[in-house]
């Protein structure tokens, strides 16, 4: 067992680089950011006892890195599951979108356009131009045409009192998707809950409308 007592580093240098190759076929970014901490602490093990400054450097910066983006993700799953569960706050999804001013009378986008991103309300008011409602702060609009099939505007939004809508393209959304399953399950589980509130929504408002003739 000579060759174990000299070579011993080796192992957590190939079991480092296993991890690390494993990690390309995953689809969960979860599982990919905990394999590659792990690939990083073998890494670390591997270069300071060989030595190889290189790759003992290079798995010490990387470690912190991968930590943090771990502990991100894991906010970011614990915030999509308090929306789904009830609290619908869309905090969760700022640090993924841009801010866009609009004035009052502004059109944000008209029925019929066409739908690439969606938008929450950061400031300000705004109205739903063909069934009149309104949209306030810390509600997102536009999320229906992500999941479907002519992404088009089925109403169209207008500001009617000057504010900011934070803005996140479909793209953005989708590459979140792809990247997390949790992401996914828990976003479609949100606009489903948003989705039948609108309804609700809908329903009120026509209840409260003379019948016709």
């Amino acid at each position: 067992m000579r060759w174990l007592h000299e070579y011993w580093p080796y192992l957590f240098g190939f079991a480092g680089a296993t991890l690390i190759i494993a990690s390309y076929w995953m689809q969960g970014i979860m599982r990919l950011r905990i394999f590659a901490i792990v690939a990083n602490v073998f890494g670390m093990i591997y270069g300071f006892f060989e030595p190889s400054p290189v790759a003992a450097v290079q798995n010490l910066i990387s470690l912190p890195v991968n930590i943090a983006r771990l502990r991100e993700l894991k906010r970011l799953i614990a915030s999509l599951a308090r929306a789904s569960s009830g609290d619908l706050s869309m905090d969760w999804l700022r640090p993924f979108m841009r801010r866009r001013a609009f004035e009052t009378g502004e059109v944000v986008f008209g029925k019929g356009d066409a739908a690439d991103c969606v938008y929450v309300a950061a400031s300000g008011a705004y109205r739903l131009i063909e069934t009149n409602i309104e949209i306030g702060v810390g509600q997102m609009v536009g999320e229906m045409g992500l999941v479907s099939d002519t992404h088009v505007r089925t109403q169209g939004l207008e500001c009617i009192e000057s504010g900011e809508l934070l803005v996140a393209t479909y793209a953005q959304i989708e590459g979140m998707f792809y990247a997390n399953p949790e992401f996914g399950f828990f976003f479609l589980k949100l606009v489903s809950r948003r989705f039948l509130q609108n309804i609700a929504r809908l329903e009120a408002e026509l209840a409260k409308r003379p019948p016709a003739g």
